[in-house]
């Protein structure tokens, strides 16, 4: 993370390597209020905000809204979907370079989704015809789409996919953006419409298999020194304080 949210991100993907759901969408909620408060020291999040910093904020509400319906506690996940979508639409008026409104409606279809409410088809829709709306005015689609809003709004997908992937990178750049970088409305266009077709399905299986994987983040294969002690990989994935599995996500034990 780039933003300040005082260890909560962390401590929520502790809580899932120990499947404490409940708990990592606690953590996460506050990590989300505190990123949305103040994201970074030289950061007005009602000023406009060429990197969008503000959606790392967002991201770690859909990732709490998810992380609640794993748990069974749907009624918390359908509150937080509510207040996620509340700060997206409030952020439609403040962040102001091509694209990104489009982005933040992105997020309210994601959390339409993870909050299991309905609209999320039609809201996805939106989102697809503001990117080309704001095509022309899209100088450069893959630099707009590696910016801190933009990389907010792919995290949570990925992160749900790679638990039901072996732990692997199940959603790549290829999957999730057009094939046209020239044209810039319909090469953003493809997240909105390519979530509407993937999003629900994987979360009603993380939602039955009862597992959230912690997010990928530093890996290596054939750590000799850590074993799962769940599936026995040696495959690591330093994520939260500690390292985790790359396969299941349970922390590793020191051999």
């Amino acid at each position: 993370m780039n933003t300040d949210d005082d260890g909560h991100y962390d401590a929520a993907v502790d809580a899932l390597a120990v499947r404490e759901y409940e708990r990592a969408g606690n953590r996460y909620t506050r990590g989300g209020r505190r990123v949305l408060a103040d994201p970074r020291p030289e950061i007005d999040p009602f000023e406009p905000d060429q990197k969008g910093w503000i959606g790392q904020g967002l991201q770690q509400l859909l990732a709490a809204a998810v992380a609640y319906r794993v748990a069974g506690a749907d009624g918390r996940a359908t509150q937080r979907a509510v207040e996620g979508i509340a700060a997206s639409r409030d952020f439609e008026t403040v962040l102001q370079r091509p694209g990104q409104a489009a982005c933040l409606v992105e997020f309210v279809a994601d959390f339409r989704v993870a909050g299991g409410l309905d609209g999320a088809v039609e809201t996805y829709d939106a989102a697809a015809e503001r990117y080309a709306a704001a095509g022309d005015e899209i100088d450069s689609p893959q630099a707009l789409a590696t910016t801190p809003l933009f990389e907010a709004g792919a995290a949570t997908i990925k992160q749900i996919a790679r638990g039901q992937a072996n732990g692997e990178i199940a959603i790549e750049w290829e999957d999730l953006h057009g094939s046209d970088p020239s044209r810039p409305g319909e090469f953003l266009a493809h997240r909105a419409r390519f979530k509407r077709q993937r999003l629900p399905g994987l979360l009603d299986r993380a939602i039955a298999d009862d597992h959230l994987a912690a997010p990928r983040g530093t890996t290596e294969y054939n750590n000799e020194r850590h074993e799962c002690p769940n599936c026995g990989s040696n495959h690591v994935n330093w994520a939260g304080t500690g390292i985790v599995c790359l396969r299941c996500s349970t922390p590793t034990e020191s051999m």
